[in-house]
């Protein structure tokens, strides 16, 4: 997933990127708010992970400004007020979970897994796909007992679909969760297309892939029921 921290404490900012980059997340950071607000205008979110008490912004200043280019991003604030005003204004705002300094990074992170299940409405590690079961918290795909040999890209690819299972991904979606920031590289929407076709060969090496669907001129979907 794409996670923006912002973050005006350097060390503490580059600690959290390192752990999460470590679990498989794209990790952008920003240590003042201009440059959040920047990079939220041109980049998509999963993340953002948003201390209150910046330099130059009211970090709840920031939330309300971000719904309008992230509005699908989910919201933690992590900062030192413990201000029970501040805690309820920020979820008020829309923010999905509020963690106090200090804390330990794989409480964050369990806060983070918390929040993507409730947004996701996945409830188990396992989800299945025809005759595929996908194991998100040990990252393999499985058909009739064999693991299906994938990337971490396309493993990445595949499971930011099923976790939007039957909502349609346009390519630059799917780009920027995957691959991060579109302006950072020379971007090509057949990047993508390239990267689809290669893993329908494998799936269908195993099984057929009919939830797995091309919408045409638009990007991509999984089709399967609740």
């Amino acid at each position: 997933m794409n996670v923006l921290i912002v973050e005006d404490e350097k060390s503490l900012a580059s600690e959290i990127a390192d752990f999460l980059r470590s679990e498989n997340f794209l990790c952008d950071v920003a240590f003042t708010g201009k440059d959040a607000s920047e990079k939220i205008a041109v980049n998509l979110y999963d993340f953002v992970l948003l201390d209150l008490g910046l330099p130059d912004y009211n970090g709840l200043e920031l939330i309300n400004e971000a719904w309008k280019y992230n509005s699908e991003a989910s919201f933690i604030i992590i900062t030192a007020r413990g201000a029970i005003e501040d805690k309820v204004k920020g979820l008020d705002l829309g923010a999905d979970d509020y963690l106090a300094k200090p804390f330990a990074l794989v409480e964050l992170l369990a806060r983070i897994n918390a929040v993507a299940r409730r947004k996701f409405k996945v409830d188990t590690n396992n989800i299945i796909l025809g005759n595929f079961e996908m194991q998100l918290s040990s990252r393999k795909l499985i058909c009739r007992s064999d693991e299906v040999d994938l990337t971490k890209k396309e493993f990445d690819l595949l499971s930011y679909l099923v976790l939007n299972r039957n909502k349609v991904l346009t390519r630059t979606q799917l780009y920027e969760h995957i691959w991060g920031n579109i302006l950072d590289d020379q971007y090509d929407s057949n990047f993508i297309d390239v990267h689809i076709k290669n893993l329908r060969k494998k799936l269908n090496t195993h099984a057929p892939t009919p939830w797995l669907e091309t919408v045409r001129g638009v990007g991509y979907r999984i089709s399967y029921g609740e």
